[in-house]
């Protein structure tokens, strides 16, 4: 394969031009350094390199102005802005940029195109005019002012242009239009022929430039395009150099260069859809492992996403030995990047407390670990432990030695909204992690912090020289911008081994192998997606680009890569999920559209392999350490909620009994549930445990409803946190606790006017008692905390509390085998028996009683009475006799001793799924 530029470099050598004498302009930096790679090839003797230019260094040579990034354009627009607006209209900095970034945007369009700006504006505000919703004659302050910043675009237009002009600096447009005006001057005073190589899409300052050169015959302009892109009247790959041949005036007198015909030679192109991203990546590396390493040595591989890099690289096969990357990794992407946006985060507020989250995502980074030690997971356990949702200063710095707390103060030091002392600090951390980067030898690390101190260092620059940046919060804005644009450049031979690039870095580059990935639609081509005041009529209009053209330079880029390959691997994403429609390009469906003769087209769908494993229950035998924690177990008594675990599932009762594995403790930034039914279960017994022996009557009831308020409130002080619930969830969660005690009180008195005589036995009591096991040689007990047990007319009654909804059904049995065999069935009545059984091993318990629940979430059906069907009937009994109380015992006694037993092992249960209906 001959490339398109060693094909130029040739033709200009065989009309033996003097190579060293000519200016070359290409579209890019990149294809410059291909051109003399190929020049050294080309040339069978010594010469001198010739100079090479990208076309933003041509027109700034030509413009001899300075050009200045996105971030500087809208500070010098911000000056300018002030200048000619009063002190009652002038906007914030923070405001200002919110609309002023698209405006740039435009003014760099206006200007590359060689729009007369002034008719432009007012055609825009005219039509601003008519669009405007106010439709009464009076145009409201609003309206008014709405119609006077659309005047004013030309003053601020004219009045940035100027001061840019003034300092020798421009954004990229205006250098172009300054190019486009001095380029007569230019071609007049330079003797050296300029030959521009590989460009497409021009804009109107380009179309005047290299007709200048043209025209005056010290320029020569070599086109990239095949015969099939520009015969075909309606190939978007050729939209733009079929105008060029018509309308350029040169061209009418001037025949033009042959085209070459590549497109349409023999190819294997291959079409691949890949759920998934990362799906296109692991992929991407099996092709790659299939190709020879003379094949490697002329592949590309094109990134439609640049998020695609890093797993890219993680996916290449061993065998690659020479890698180069063009496009250069994100610093979004340093894991020092995350601290950063952390602290932003922190000190966004302005407040004298911190978020809880927001600290721990500062201590929990690996980096400020390496500098505070273990002393980061003690506090973050306290936070945790206490509960401690919000913190001041002096809370965070008391929990760090002396020595640690200058590097306390630069991160958690409270800024006040001061952006210098934001930037002071921040600059003071990225000192202190420099040392230890450096002890542990940790240069990726070193170049990443590097880049941070620089953008620091431009953000600090920028505000000393504007001051415009007044917030924490505009200089978040300003890092994320800053952020965007830096990237980590890899070293690499430019041009030895498999080839790494984004589509705009392959401009007049060519491959024998091609492999493009993200092949969809709204990634290639993007498609609409255009930030601007301009409205998509009035860019035809004055023939400004919109996504139909930006859409058609995509397509001459992909199509151009195609040319001269011979095999090509397209991968696109069959997956729909977050913006991605699944939707395969329309490039792809245009090739199989084409279909041509030597064009061999391989559909494919791939799917990773998936190895289907059976699921097999755990099966864990008992070992002499499990029997002796067993044993451990059944001396400090057996729980209703240890029996019912083991009822759920054996293994759950292995992992959180045997081995003592817990879920860890999390904050709660919102009260869960269990919390709260703590505190409605705490202010219950604070109420009702100095009435043990008592009775109950209205008096007492209409005390505690007085209270009952201030209660909850102290009790979410204990259980949860001191901070205030008067906000948020919390506040509807603490009137649910209020509603849920003042209900229950209601509740008592409803049943004390209706005549019962209601005696407090016992609250929260703790019982501990013996079971005699005949198989179990060892000792056994069974505990519990009853919530309440009282009498009612005389019948002893045992209440659970349950701040859940429970329905009568379970707590209603049938037969016992079920109640030690179904968890979710019957794991109420399991536990309310156990109660009772615990109260009936005591001494002086009278049968009959009644045991039940009441749930808070279902309190309008009252106290739900345990029950036992009547064999043969439909008939329930309520009533708990001694006979009842044996028959349960009977069924503890068997799971008591399945848990005890040695020879029984602990096996997973199998969780069974309800897939509903039809």
């Amino acid at each position: 394969m001959k490339s398109f530029v060693r094909e130029v470099l040739e033709k200009l050598k065989a009309g033996e031009e003097d190579l060293s004498d000519l200016i070359f302009v290409l579209p890019s930096k990149r294809a410059g350094s291909y051109l003399l790679k190929e020049l050294s090839q080309v040339s069978n003797k010594n010469i001198f390199a010739p100079k090479v230019l990208s076309i933003e260094e041509f027109t700034e040579k030509v413009s001899a102005i300075q050009s200045i990034d996105n971030t500087i354009s809208l500070f010098e627009f911000y000056e300018a802005y002030r200048e000619i607006t009063s002190a009652e209209e002038l906007e914030d900095f923070e405001t200002f940029i919110t609309w002023a970034q698209s405006l740039i945007h435009d003014f760099n369009e206006i200007d590359r195109y060689l729009i007369d700006y002034k008719p432009f504006f007012n055609y825009l505000s005219g039509i601003q005019d008519i669009k405007h919703w106010y439709l009464q004659d009076e145009k409201t302050e609003l309206v008014q002012r709405y119609l006077k910043f659309w005047k004013k675009l030309p003053e601020f237009y004219e009045q940035l242009s100027q001061r840019l002009l003034a300092e020798n600096k421009g954004y990229q447009g205006l250098i172009y239009r300054k190019a486009a005006e001095n380029i007569t001057g230019y071609i007049s005073q330079t003797k050296q022929t300029h030959v521009f190589i590989g460009f497409n899409a021009l804009n109107t300052s380009e179309q005047i430039i290299f007709q200048a050169f043209l025209e005056s015959g010290k320029g020569k302009i070599y086109w990239d395009i095949d015969q099939h892109f520009y015969k075909d009247p309606v190939h978007s790959a050729g939209i733009f150099m079929r105008d060029y041949f018509k309308n350029w005036e040169y061209y009418q007198e001037q025949e033009f260069q042959e085209f070459s015909e590549n497109f349409s030679s023999d190819k294997n192109i291959e079409m691949i859809g890949v759920p998934k991203n990362i799906g296109q990546s692991k992929y991407l590396g099996e092709i790659l492992t299939n190709l020879s390493p003379d094949e490697l040595e002329k592949t590309a591989v094109i990134l439609g996403e640049e998020e695609l890099l890093l797993p890219t690289l993680n996916s290449l096969p061993q065998s690659i030995q020479e890698l180069n990357i063009t496009m250069g990794f994100s610093v979004k992407n340093a894991p020092i990047y995350s601290l950063f946006e952390a602290l932003f985060q922190l000190h966004l507020q302005n407040t004298e407390l911190y978020y809880f989250k927001d600290i721990l995502s500062i201590l929990s980074h690996p980096s400020v670990d390496l500098i505070l030690g273990s002393n980061t997971t003690n506090f973050s356990n306290k936070i945790r432990q206490e509960n401690l949702v919000h913190l001041k200063f002096d809370q965070i710095l008391e929990n760090f030695n002396e020595d640690q707390h200058s590097f306390i103060y630069q991160a958690f030091g409270p800024k006040k909204d001061q952006v210098s002392k934001f930037l002071e600090d921040t600059h003071s951390l990225i000192y202190s992690f420099k040392p230890v980067l450096k002890a542990q030898e940790d240069k990726l690390g070193l170049e990443f912090l590097y880049h941070f101190h620089a953008l620091f260092n431009k953000l600090e620059n920028l505000n000393s020289q504007y001051n415009h940046i007044k917030s924490i919060k505009a200089l978040h804005g300003f890092f994320r911008e800053l952020v965007s644009t830096e990237t980590l450049d890899f070293q690499g031979r430019p041009f030895q081994g498999l080839q790494l690039m984004g589509m705009l870095e392959s401009r007049a580059l060519d491959f024998e192998t091609v492999i493009i990935t993200s092949l969809n639609e709204g990634t290639l081509p993007a498609g609409k997606s255009d930030s601007s005041f301009i409205p998509y009529d009035l860019k035809t209009a004055y023939n400004l680009p919109t996504y139909r053209e930006k859409d058609a330079v995509y397509t001459y880029h992909f199509y151009r890569l195609l040319q001269r390959a011979k095999k090509v691997y397209l991968l696109y994403n069959t997956e729909a999920d977050g913006l991605n429609s699944g939707e395969k390009s329309r490039f792809i469906t245009q090739l199989e559209v084409e279909n041509l003769p030597n064009h061999n087209l391989l559909q494919k769908v791939i799917s990773p392999k998936v190895n289907i494993t059976s699921k097999e229950l755990v099966t864990v035998k008992k070992n002499p350490a499990m029997m002796d924690r067993i044993k451990s177990l059944a001396h400090s008594g057996f729980s209703p909620s240890a029996l019912t675990t083991y009822i759920r599932n054996p293994l759950d009762f292995y992992k959180q009994y045997i081995l003592g594995v817990r879920e860890q403790d999390e904050m709660e930034e919102t009260v869960a549930f269990n919390t709260l039914g703590t505190v409605v279960h705490d202010s219950l017994e604070a109420f009702y445990k100095p009435l043990e022996g008592k009775l109950l009557s209205e008096e007492i009831i209409q005390r505690f409803i007085e209270k009952a308020d201030s209660e909850i409130t102290r009790q979410f002080e204990k259980s949860y946190s001191k901070a205030p619930m008067n906000r948020g969830k919390n506040l509807l969660i603490a009137e649910v606790a209020k509603r849920y005690l003042h209900n229950f009180l209601k509740f008592e008195m409803e049943r004390i006017k209706s005549g019962a005589e209601i005696q407090i036995l016992q609250i929260e009591n703790n019982l501990k008692t013996p079971i005699f096991i005949d198989n179990i040689d060892f000792p056994v007990y069974i505990r519990g905390k009853v919530d309440r047990f009282e009498a009612v007319n005389g019948v002893p009654l045992v209440v659970d509390y349950k701040t859940g909804k429970v329905e009568n059904y379970k707590v209603t049995i049938e037969n016992w085998d079920d109640i030690t065999t179904d968890y979710d069935k019957y794991s109420k009545s399991f536990q309310i028996l156990t109660y009772m059984s615990l109260l009936a091993l005591d001494k002086g318990f009278k049968f009959p009683a009644e045991a039940g629940i009441i749930s808070f979430k279902n309190l309008k059906s009252g106290l739900l009475k345990f029950e036992k069907k009547i064999p043969g009937t439909r008939k329930k009994d309520s009533l708990v006799t001694a006979e009842t109380i044996k028959d349960f015992q009977f069924e503890l006694k068997k799971l008591i001793s399945e848990i005890c037993n040695p020879e029984i092992p602990f096996v997973e249960k199998e969780i069974k799924k309800n897939y509903g209906s039809f």
